[in-house]
Formats: structure tokens, C-alpha cells, sequence
């Protein structure tokens, strides 16, 4: 069986051969770079399951490659950064990130956040029934179970929930929730999304105090598991 390929892209050596023995040990695949212009040669030459993309790169930001990268490459890309301000994680995740990372991480959620990331990259496009934990997803009959019971979901609490499912474990940005749900016009109106996510909890969560699925990223917005 073929290794899952993962290229770094990182001017750190130090975290570079971190994750390369890290990767390795855990039956990926690795190719390195440390500069955006040859990261984006290799992902070109050989194209990986998933990208590990740091923002301070030496010839240009990493917000920069990631946006040549989506040009083209379509699968997960996940951001690193020394950096934790808000902005530049939605800047990050608004460009087509998949997911991001605070440096330094813990090597159990990296791996963790890495397989999430490649199990969507292998999700068909034309799958019509997706399973989440207890949650059944029939896109075709526009139906959501829960142990087996259909829920009874308004229109937008469906196109909603089945946003979160179609990427399930990536941090969904509000101003991304908005505008796939309600447009354009209705980027900063984050009331709506917290009355919805408020009432969706109430329906799929066994506490919706303590939720499993619908999970806060605070500033951000929301990552569904």
C-alpha cells in the first residue's frame, strides 16, 4: 500500500526534521522545502495528499503560497505560524487553508488534525450519504438522523449542518458560514450564526453545553467533528 505523501514547507530545519521523523514514524511519506518558491516546484512535481504550510517563509509570506497553491492544488492544506492572532488565522482559513496550527504543537493533535484533513481529501464529490459520530447525512432525501431518528431540520439548519458535515473537522470562518448560507451581503451579520448554531446544538447534541460536534473556535468560528 502507498505511503500518504506530505510535503513541508517550513525554513525551520529543526521543525522540518521534527516532523519529518514524526511523519515517518507514523507512515507518511515526506518531502521538504524551505522556501515557498521551491515548495511550490515540488507540490507541482509531486503533487502530495497534504501540504504542512508555514506563514514566515524567507521569500514570501506563507498567505502568499497559499493562494498560488490554490490556484491549482485542491487538496488540504494545513497552515504552521508562530503566530496566534485572529487575523491571520482567518486570513489563513478565508484563503483556502484547511486547517492551522499554533507553533509549538502537540505531536497527538498534529497527527490528529492531519488525518482529518486527508479523510476529507477522500471523500467522493458525488458522496450522497456521509456519517459523523451518531449523525447520518442522506444529501439525496435532504435528511439528517441521529441514532436512527430523523431530525426535523428547517431549510437553512439543513444547508447549515450539511456545510459543517461536508467539511468535517476544517475551522469554518463566520465570515465563510455568511456568506455560503445567507450571501455575500450578510458577512458580518454573526448574530445569525450564533442563533442557528444555538438551535442546531439543541437538536444534535446530547449537551448542548458541552458540544461533540459543533465545536467553538473562539474569534474564529466553528469546526465540526
Amino acid at each position: 500500500m502507498n505511503k500518504p505523501e506530505i510535503l513541508i514547507i517550513d525554513d525551520e530545519p529543526q521543525i522540518r526534521k521534527l516532523l519529518e521523523i514524526t511523519l515517518e514514524s507514523n507512515d507518511y511519506k515526506v518531502w521538504q522545502s524551505a522556501s515557498g518558491k521551491e515548495g511550490i516546484i515540488l507540490a507541482a512535481h509531486h503533487p502530495p495528499e497534504l501540504i504542512l504550510l508555514d506563514i514566515g517563509l524567507p521569500d514570501k509570506s506563507g498567505h502568499e503560497i497559499l493562494k498560488e497553491l490554490r490556484t491549482w492544488y485542491n487538496k488540504s492544506i494545513i497552515m504552521l505560524s508562530v503566530q496566534n492572532s485572529e487575523m491571520d488565522i482567518v486570513t489563513a482559513l478565508d484563503n483556502g487553508a484547511t486547517d492551522y496550527l499554533t507553533k509549538p504543537f502537540r505531536t497527538a493533535e498534529l497527527l490528529a488534525r492531519i488525518r482529518s484533513a486527508i479523510r476529507r481529501n477522500q471523500l467522493p464529490n458525488n458522496n450522497n450519504i456521509i456519517e459523523c459520530g451518531d449523525l447520518s447525512f442522506d444529501f439525496l432525501a435532504r435528511a439528517v438522523k441521529k441514532k436512527n431518528e430523523i431530525l426535523k431540520l428547517t431549510s437553512t439548519e439543513f444547508q447549515l449542518l450539511s456545510l459543517f458535515a461536508k467539511n468535517e473537522g476544517r475551522v469554518l470562518t463566520h465570515q465563510f458560514l455568511l456568506k455560503e448560507i445567507w450571501g455575500i451581503g450578510y458577512q458580518s451579520e454573526t448574530q445569525y450564526l450564533r442563533v442557528f448554531v444555538g438551535t442546531l446544538r439543541k437538536k444534535i447534541e446530547d449537551n448542548p453545553n458541552k458540544p461533540d460536534h459543533i465545536i467553538t473556535e473562539s474569534g474564529v468560528g466553528y469546526r465540526f467533528h
